[in-house]
C-alpha cells in the first residue's frame, strides 16, 4: 500500500500469513484503529501455499467508504482458522492513514 487517506476506497490490504493455508475454514484480516477498536474482514486467498491473502476496500452504492475512518496508525494482521480446530495468526503490520484534507 502507498499513502492511504481517511475515507479512501480502492485499497486493497495484502498480507502474508507466512504458512500453507491450503483447505482452511476461515481466513480473516483483523485491524486495530488508532482509538484502540479491533474488528475484522474476510479475507480472500490469493496464494495458499505461502498464505497470501487481502481485503479490498470498495466504494458503497454512493461511491463512498468508511472503513479508514481515524487518522494515525493502524495494526494489521491475519487470522486462519483449520477444520481441526488449529489457529495461527501472522505478524502484525503498522500502517499510517492520513487525513484526507491534507493531500498535498
Amino acid at each position: 500500500m502507498g499513502r492511504v487517506f481517511t475515507y479512501q476506497t480502492y485499497v486493497r490490504i495484502l498480507l502474508t500469513a507466512g504458512l500453507d493455508v491450503s483447505g482452511a475454514l476461515t481466513t480473516l484480516i483483523y485491524y486495530k484503529k488508532p482509538g484502540g477498536t479491533i474488528d475484522s474482514v474476510p479475507a480472500t486467498v490469493s496464494d495458499p501455499t505461502t498464505g497470501v491473502m487481502f481485503y479490498d476496500v470498495e466504494p458503497d452504492s454512493s461511491g463512498n467508504s468508511d472503513f479508514f475512518d481515524e487518522v494515525g496508525t493502524w495494526k494489521f494482521w491475519t487470522w486462519v482458522e483449520f477444520a481441526d480446530g488449529r489457529t495461527a495468526r501472522g505478524e502484525t503490520v503498522t500502517k499510517t492513514i492520513y487525513d484526507h484534507e491534507d493531500v498535498c
